[in-house]
């Protein structure tokens, strides 16, 4: 870019008797080049220190030179600038005449360089709908205005004022394509909400809304009993817990079993949609209510969810200011469409669900105090997959039975060794993670049995010494060892094998252990 700390010491020549500085115009040495007034063209400018020796004199023809140079650099810099950015770039003067149109822009707009570039911006586009001819005119920015400047093009605009010693030049405009994420989610809303009319049409088969959520373990148990014991209340609920463990489905299920089943079940991720489009998606928007709207206003989420109930998922990634209006919405039951004035009863039960501290975060001023105790009036934690690692055993066979149809394979045994590495593995992706690698191995292993060099490498850790374990369980008292061995057969559904790598004892010492305490194997 242009280079601004440009003492002008550095383009003088020696001063000498000859000169004349009363023909010239006085600086002292140490100014700087971009600190200059305009000058009397032809006129030489005398340097002198700071008691007022001469020590320089810069021609004029040195100046108007090096001035010519910068500006020759600061050009090279924006025209390759303009090239790079991936956004559309727009300049016009203070007259609303184009002075520079990017290659981005050629491509948003289909408006070729050539064609566009010194004639007025209102020549192609409406004058009330172009943000860089508002900002010349009060000299206000906008900054991610969210806009639809042609039918099927949505972009965000940052636009700035072009000052130069106080007055305004012209404007800059920037956009940035947001085209594919409006109609990705349009598309992801559309096919949410059939998906979701042909889930409800095949659960209304199933009598218990909670039979899709598998596992026998304490801790899921009581979540679950938890969750239908809130169905029935018609309150706010809060669901925690870490990411994979099936949030969603607990949300799902509630609602089924509660008084507004009949009613639509609508999802929203907080974390998923851009900030700017955020509010329109969760309240909709009027007729006109901005450029490029839908000439029909548009519902939003809560809307759509009348009767029913809306999830809020990551319900900790939402906006701060978008907070305010959520818990302006619990608080009066009613909220108003962008550009509306006129209040919408609300009709919906909120449940929404993170996988974030939000009391950590309220702490960092990230979440409100005030919308967490409006939305936490029952919470239920889902305990993940480390806390429940008797239920791994069901799981995995429930994905192997799923992913044999799926991929018309039959269904492989699995080696003991693999059992135990895979009820061994912490699952930090939980739920999710442990069908990603079920899929995974359904789709590689054409064997009869899985064997633990088909599991990913993250999953294979290096054995320990057995003979320590079972030594350690052989100094283990009689009673704790009995109960070891039984919550070992219980994990692994009595597969004997499974449970002596669990204990790290030989089957033979574990069929010996079963027979001592008169032990049965089934479950």
């Amino acid at each position: 870019m242009l280079k601004q700390q440009i003492p002008l010491h550095t383009l003088s020549l020696p001063w000498n008797a000859s000169l004349d500085s009363d023909k010239m115009k006085t600086l002292p040495k140490d100014q700087l080049l971009s600190d200059l007034d305009p000058l009397e063209v032809g006129k030489d400018i005398a340097l002198q220190d700071t008691d007022g020796t001469y020590v320089g004199w810069i021609p004029f023809s040195n100046i108007v030179q090096t001035v010519f140079k910068q500006w020759k650099i600061c050009l090279a810099y924006y025209e390759t600038l303009l090239q790079a950015v991936d956004d559309a770039i727009t300049a016009v003067d203070g007259e609303g005449n184009i002075v520079s149109w990017n290659p981005k822009s050629e491509e948003i707009f289909q408006c070729s360089h050539d064609e566009i570039v010194g004639k007025p911006i209102t020549d192609f586009f409406e004058e009330d709908s172009i943000e860089v001819m508002s900002t010349l005119k009060d000299g206000k920015g906008v900054i991610r205005k969210y806009h639809q400047p042609y039918p099927d093009v949505y972009v965000l605009i940052n636009s700035l004022p072009v000052v130069m010693d106080q007055s305004i030049i012209g404007g800059i405009s920037v956009e940035r394509d947001i085209t594919d994420v409006v109609k990705l989610n349009e598309e992801l809303s559309a096919t949410t909400a059939y998906i979701q009319d042909l889930e409800r049409k095949m659960d209304k088969k199933q009598s218990d809304p909670f039979h899709p959520i598998k596992g026998r373990s304490p801790a899921l148990r009581e979540a679950v009993g938890m969750a239908k014991k809130v169905a029935a209340a018609d309150v706010p609920v809060l669901i925690t817990g870490e990411s994979g463990v099936g949030k969603e489905l607990f949300a799902s299920a509630i609602h089924k079993a509660s008084p507004r089943a009949e009613g639509p079940f609508i999802a929203i991720n907080c974390g998923a949609i851009p900030a700017s489009l955020f509010e329109s998606e969760l309240f909709g928007y009027e007729k006109g209510a901005f450029t490029g709207a839908n000439k029909e206003g548009k519902k939003g989420k809560i809307d759509i969810a009348k009767g029913g109930t809306l999830f809020l998922d990551e319900i900790g990634e939402m906006p701060l200011d978008l907070q305010v209006k959520l818990l302006r919405v619990l608080q009066e039951k009613q909220f108003y469409r962008i550009g509306g004035n006129k209040p919408n009863p609300v009709d919906v039960r909120i449940i929404a669900a993170t996988n974030r501290d939000l009391e950590k975060m309220i702490e960092e001023g990230l979440f409100r105090q005030d919308l967490y105790y409006r939305l936490n009036v029952v919470s239920i934690p889902i305990p993940s997959l480390r806390e429940r690692m008797e239920d791994i055993p069901e799981l995995i066979q429930l994905c192997l039975k799923e992913f044999s149809v799926k991929y018309s394979k039959p269904i492989p045994d699995i080696d003991p060794e693999v059992m135990y590495l895979l009820l061994h593995h912490d699952w930090p992706g939980n739920i999710r993670q442990l069908r990603n690698t079920i899929e995974r191995i359904m789709i590689l292993v054409d064997e009869e049995v899985i064997q633990p060099h088909h599991l990913p490498n993250h999953l294979i850790k290096k054995k320990e010494n057995k003979s320590v374990r079972a030594s350690a369980l052989e100094q283990l008292p009689a009673d704790s060892e009995e109960m070891q061995i039984r919550s070992a057969l219980m994990k692994t559904y009595g597969n004997k094998s499974a449970a002596a790598k669990l204990l790290g004892v030989s089957r033979a010492t574990l069929y010996n252990k079963i027979k001592k305490y008169g032990l049965s194997t089934r479950v």
